[in-house]
């Protein structure tokens, strides 16, 4: 699997682009693409690359992730695929736009297909596992590749951090709780590729993350 990356928004979310050379196919991850600009390039990457889009899926709802959903969706015909968990979170959104100073681009759209812990989905043949990695917000998800050896682990894991638990549905003890039985349950030499900030490994984390010594 091909994984490119973009930093998008004030907030610099990191959105990803998975995709299968062979069949053409990818999923955008977490589309924090807010500016027409930053839309244009990720169309242009998609258009250059002659990829077809067969996943939107979220990590979480909240709006540095999620800016770019409703335009996407429409564009390339997918639905937005999310945790049930954190449907409420759409409804706290323009909130929390007036809050940040940051107007949403478009209105948030409905999910549209519902993830949880369990499912798997695929690009071109190359399976992609649910984790519920919940504590940041009630239905962070994380998507694990294990032929690839990275997971996507939304805002619950950091290179030396942990996400946030102060705003809504977010729980500190459930988020460290997700953490070691979920993502410190994978092969240490697994890739984690966050919602912000630098890459790091599931061991390096293990061994060094304040949080969790």
């Amino acid at each position: 699997m091909k994984i490119t990356r973009f930093s998008f928004n004030a907030f610099q979310e990191l959105t990803y682009v998975l995709w299968d050379e062979t069949s053409g196919e990818c999923a955008i991850i977490d589309p924090g693409c807010y500016y027409r600009r930053e839309c244009e390039v990720l169309d242009n990457f998609i258009s250059n690359n002659k990829l077809t889009v067969k996943h939107l899926l979220l990590t979480h709802l909240h709006l540095d992730h999620y800016f770019g959903a409703p335009y996407l969706s429409r564009t390339y015909g997918v639905p937005v695929s999310a945790s049930q968990a954190d449907d409420f979170l759409l409804n706290l959104m323009p909130m929390q736009a007036d809050m940040y100073g940051t107007p949403l681009p478009e209105a948030p759209i409905a999910t549209g297909r519902y993830l949880q812990e369990g499912d798997t989905i695929y690009v071109g043949n190359e399976p992609i596992e649910v984790l519920h990695v919940p504590g940041h917000s009630k239905g962070s998800l994380a998507y694990y590749l294990p032929q690839s050896g990275c997971v996507f682990c939304g805002d619950a894991l950091f290179e030396g951090s942990i996400g946030r638990t102060d705003l809504p549905g977010g729980d500190y003890e459930e988020l460290l709780n997700a953490v070691r039985t979920r993502l410190f349950t994978l092969p240490a030499d697994t890739v984690a590729y966050p919602g912000h900030g630098g890459d790091t490994t599931i061991g390096e984390e293990m061994r060094s993350n304040p949080f969790f010594q």
